[in-house]
């Protein structure tokens, strides 16, 4: 990756993909500020070189102040990292609306409130990348899962207008399309999808890290709008 050092904003920080992009990133010797709600979590990170802003990104008020915060203290945000989300999939009969509910708030209202924050502050400095954590799922659907495929859905189709709107800039949006990845997205399923789409090897989350690597080491004018990574089992 270009040794330049990046100040990144990277949500969903406490666990999962945005945890490891956040570990990765301070190795590489990145600013970071991280944000979910649980604060510890991102403590356990280090003081050096970050930055932790605990908060629910469903609160209009916490999420409208991050960009303030970001460009407060360092004056300038270079990557924002949509990591934060859920899944909630289930029957028709046994699926909890409220939280269904809440994820379409986290996935989908908060990273498009939070996106078109930065991406103004983008345009008045010039320069500005988004890397969203999109799915497999937000390019096909399987049942029960209709909800969480839609909100990913969503995040490809605002991905790809703001590449559209962005075009011939020097802001960046990309959009990583993971297949199954073992974090602690599934630790409530009765069937883990590892056993249930036969998938004998998932991927990791360093896995996510070398693609984000990958695509921040580009050249200023090539451009990764979309990055699939699958397990060598997936089949559906």
């Amino acid at each position: 990756m270009k040794n330049k050092q990046k100040v990144c904003l990277i949500t969903g920080a406490s666990s999962g993909i945005g945890r490891a992009i956040a570990v990765a990133m301070k190795a590489d010797g990145h600013k970071l500020v991280l944000t979910a709600r649980r604060k510890e979590r991102m403590d356990e990170l280090g003081s050096e070189g970050v930055d932790v802003v605990a908060g629910d990104l469903t609160s209009h008020e916490f999420l409208d102040s991050l960009d303030k915060y970001v460009y407060d203290k360092f004056g300038r945000c270079d990557i924002l990292f949509n990591c934060a989300g859920v899944q909630v999939s289930d029957s028709i009969e046994n699926v909890d609306i409220d939280k269904m509910s809440f994820m379409v708030r986290l996935n989908v209202e908060s990273t498009f409130r939070l996106s078109y924050r930065f991406l103004k502050r983008f345009k008045a400095k010039g320069y500005g990348h988004i890397i969203n954590i999109s799915s497999i799922l937000g390019t096909k659907v399987r049942a029960t899962a209709g909800a969480y495929a839609g909100t990913k859905y969503a995040l490809e189709a605002l991905s790809e207008a703001l590449r559209m709107e962005l075009a011939g800039t020097n802001i960046k949006i990309s959009c990583i399309e993971p297949g199954l990845v073992m974090t602690e997205l599934h630790k409530d399923w009765k069937v883990h999808p590892s056993i249930s789409m036969r998938i004998h090897e998932p991927l990791v989350t360093g896995d996510i890290v070398e693609a984000v690597r990958y695509i921040l080491a580009q050249p200023d004018h090539v451009r990764i709008p979309k990055l699939m990574i699958l397990p060598r089992d997936h089949v559906i």
